[in-house]
């Protein structure tokens, strides 16, 4: 059975660190001095959305249980960090949240070591620093992300059609109308999410948090990727790496779920770009491998990470932005 909430170990610390657009709310569990001086590189756990909190992750805290220290964040626009509702769309941009994630890894000291792990949204993040080449990464988790957002979007069209004929025509009508906040929608909504997002009802208290968060702010949500999850029509409609993949020079272990919104077409050009990048599939699980089978996604995770550490550290040059 996996653990609840409460069994999530608590933060070791919490705090802000200051940028120019606000705060950026953080907390870490374990002790990341300690980490570094037993060999075990501070792991940063990158959410997704863009502007889905943090909350939905915390199981992965748990993998301080092996000593490593592990750090979450809210990005900005959502969470515990400043919220921008008034800012316009040309305020959100992948830039944003790269010089965001320098300025979190600075104000903890480990941007000369650390590894990352992306979630959906955040293995996008996480590519574009990987793809930087910071000297300190020594390795990158991306875990049910695209190398493209057309590819991910030809994907969920397919899984989309998949769905009962009922589900779809009532999608279909309230797109056409405007009304995708009606209860309706929503409610046929579900049944996409229920079979490629998470499977497994109700959901965890982690996650309906992160939900109900990301309802009351969907500022972040709705300019970068769209006004629902079939819908990527924000900033990001565009964004590839598949052209930049060969820039990444530290070790890349894949990860989604047999069930996944991120389907096999969008996520395999992360494997065949990137060099000597590992794929793990995992046959029970959507879009949260790491609760719908946690600890073979845990372990899986755990042991990249220890491989990482044995690799020896190689400087790099940073590319330019």
């Amino acid at each position: 059975m996996s653990p609840t909430q409460s069994s999530v170990p608590a933060a070791t610390s919490e705090g802000r660190v200051a940028g120019p657009r606000g705060q950026t709310w953080y907390r870490v569990t374990g002790d990341l001095a300690v980490s570094r001086e037993r060999g075990l590189t501070p792991l940063v756990i990158l959410h997704g959305g863009p502007g889905v909190p943090h909350d939905y992750l915390l199981r992965m805290a748990r993998i301080a249980e092996t000593g490593r220290a592990v750090v979450h964040y809210d990005q900005l626009g959502c969470g515990r960090s400043t919220h921008l509702p008034e800012a316009d769309a040309g305020t959100w941009s992948v830039e944003l949240f790269l010089e965001e994630l320098d300025r979190l890894l600075a104000a903890l000291r480990i941007e000369d070591d650390h590894l990352v792990l992306g979630q959906s949204w955040g293995g996008m993040l996480a590519a574009e620093h990987a793809i930087r080449r910071p000297p300190g990464l020594r390795g990158v988790v991306l875990a049910n992300s695209p190398a493209s957002v057309p590819l991910w979007s030809h994907g969920v069209d397919r899984l989309r059609q998949a769905l009962p004929a009922g589900v779809q025509a009532v999608l279909d009508r309230h797109e056409a109308a405007g009304t995708t906040s009606s209860a309706e929608y929503k409610e046929a909504e579900t049944a996409f999410y229920d079979r490629h997002v998470l499977r497994m009802t109700p959901y965890p208290a982690e996650v309906t948090s992160s939900f109900a968060l990301l309802e009351e702010d969907p500022t972040v949500y709705h300019t970068m990727w769209g006004p629902n999850e079939f819908s990527a029509e924000g900033s990001l409609s565009g964004w590839s790496v598949v052209d930049r993949l060969d820039r990444i020079g530290a070790p890349v272990l894949v990860l989604r779920g047999e069930h996944d919104e991120a389907t096999a077409e969008c996520v395999t050009p992360l494997v065949d770009g990137i060099a000597g990048a590992r794929l793990r599939v995992f046959a029970e699980s959507s879009h949260m491998p790491h609760i719908e089978e946690e600890a073979a996604f845990r372990a899986v995770v755990e042991e990249f990470l220890a491989d990482c550490d044995a690799r020896p550290q190689r400087p790099a040059a940073v590319t330019s932005r």
